[in-house]
């Protein structure tokens, strides 16, 4: 009997617990920065960024950022050594600020990473399409490739993860290798204005597109904070997540302003922004091709497409851990909570992005007329990409600046004032300065469309203002009416590994008293 209750009490543990020691420190660093997609952003992110912000000191924003992310990353490192949970923002916010906030930042997180993976689809179906009107003169739509992407993403997120890493790490790094080529290369070439530092001049930071910059240039850093989510999939997590999520940070400040940089330089401080909002995406390849020459650009197309599919494939995970984290602690249906049983991945988690990702990349295509055939050809370029990179950037702002508070709120509570001071006031300056860049990202979201007192200009902050609220509510309902559920938000494996020992403790009980 025991032997028995024993055996199910396991085979239930292990579909509620994520597959342990499957990541070392080199693959978790691969699938974080995959995330980052650094071709993605230094072809994508950053002539939008130059073109429609109008923003010509990007370099400096990406030194800016990295200093305020290293500070954030000081405290969110050290609760990685304490909190192992694969819901990673909402669990840590949970421990720091209560239930109730935990699972609004769960929605938020769930909100803000899908808007940026549909945002991503969006440029990664134009630019196949592109791709198959240049090299073999077809034309296909955009949402085909797409769909197809989503397809094939699902697919892999069935999979395990450490395999992925292998296959994708090493694409990463061959993408990392040819930005580095053309950032040499740019900087030997430079316009005619020279080596110039202008871009590095705070001065250039002037202008009505400076919140929207922000929240574009932050997207271009997210990955980072995800090490976490990979926590109990990591072996030795109290060390390897803190070194990752350090890693990846100073990885991606310098290497994204020198990157900017090397663009401002080839096209010229004067030019960029000109020459950003002509060439859009393709104001890279236009450089590359000028300097380098068309072989190399080539083949800087094709990483490009797998950049953006390994970003994707990284979101998707994300997502799908959180949501099996969710289901894990009651917050989502209990089915979310298992994996599957050959891969160790999250099943149902997997599936509903996946139909969740299928669902909203048709109803843009539809209601955007893609199909039709006077529709506009860079609406998945300037609005599905920008637009919802931006809402899904600023729901990670969100996230960041309450996990800088969490994170002073948790040591706080466990009488830790002293022996964590360093950590809080660095939290406490990480959290002010994530603060202020909302509310300037916020407040200059009109800028992406146009300026033209559109109500998208509030709607798109709204998707996560409303994210806030419903889960602030959804939260405070739990609370009221299933007080265990709520207790249980944010303890992820522990809680059921609790609960866990209260049935095996009265099956025993059970046994002896019969």
């Amino acid at each position: 009997m025991l032997t028995g209750n024993s055996g199910i009490s396991t085979f239930k543990g292990e579909e509620r617990a994520l597959r342990a020691d499957r990541l070392g420190m080199s693959g978790l660093l691969l699938s974080v920065v995959a995330a980052s997609a650094p071709l993605m952003v230094v072809a994508g992110v950053m002539p939008t960024t130059y073109g429609v912000m109008g923003i010509v000191g990007q370099p400096l924003l990406f030194v800016i950022l990295g200093v305020v992310l290293l500070l954030f990353s000081v405290g969110y490192a050290e609760m990685s050594r304490h909190v192992h949970n694969a819901g990673a923002f909402y669990a840590y916010i949970a421990r720091g600020l209560g239930g109730t906030a935990g699972a609004a930042a769960s929605l938020v997180a769930l909100v803000s990473y899908s808007a940026m993976q549909f945002a991503v689809f969006g440029l990664f179906g134009f630019e196949i399409s592109g791709l198959f009107q240049t090299y073999l003169d077809i034309t296909v739509a955009w949402w085909i490739p797409a769909v197809l992407g989503v397809l094939a993403v699902g697919a892999l997120g069935w999979l395990k993860i450490d395999v992925n890493a292998k296959v994708l790490g090493v694409l990463l790094l061959i993408e990392i290798a040819l930005v580095v080529i053309f950032d040499i290369a740019a900087i030997g070439s430079p316009a005619k204005e020279g080596l110039s530092l202008h871009a590095f001049d705070p001065s250039t930071l002037s202008g009505a597109g400076l919140g929207t910059a922000l929240c574009f240039c932050i997207a271009s850093f997210v990955g980072f904070e995800q090490s976490p989510v990979y926590a109990e999939e990591t072996s030795r997590p109290q060390v390897v997540v803190a070194r990752v999520t350090f890693l990846a940070v100073t990885f991606v400040a310098v290497f994204f302003a020198i990157s900017s940089w090397a663009l401002s330089v080839a096209a010229g401080p004067s030019q960029i922004v000109e020459e950003s909002q002509k060439q859009g995406p393709g104001l890279l390849f236009g450089l590359s091709e000028s300097i380098i020459g068309a072989t190399f650009t080539d083949v800087l197309h094709v990483l490009y497409v797998t950049g953006m599919f390994a970003c994707l494939l990284s979101f998707h995970n994300v997502v799908a851990r959180y949501a099996f984290a969710m289901g894990r602690e009651g917050l989502l249906p209990s089915a979310f909570g298992r994996t599957n049983p050959n891969s160790g991945a999250p099943a149902f988690g997997s599936l509903l992005q996946t139909l969740v990702s299928l669902g909203f990349v048709v109803a843009f295509a539809v209601t955007d007329g893609s199909a039709a055939a006077d529709h506009d050809p860079t609406a998945p370029v300037l609005k599905l990409f920008t637009w919802f990179g931006n809402v899904g950037a600023l729901g990670v702002i969100v996230l960041l600046a309450t996990a800088s508070f969490a994170v002073i709120g948790y040591f706080v509570r466990r009488g830790a004032l002293r022996t964590q001071a360093p950590r809080i006031a660095a939290s406490a300056l990480a959290g002010i300065a994530l603060v202020v860049i909302a509310v300037y990202a916020v407040k200059d979201f009109d800028v992406l469309v146009a300026g033209d007192g559109s109500a998208v200009s509030w709607v798109l902050p709204g998707i996560i203002g409303a994210a806030v609220v419903g889960g602030l509510v959804y939260g405070a309902v739990l609370r009221a009416t299933r007080p265990e559920v709520h207790a249980r938000i944010g303890l992820g494996n522990e809680a059921f590994r609790i609960e866990q020992a209260r049935e095996t403790a009265g099956t025993d009980a059970e046994t002896a008293a019969s």
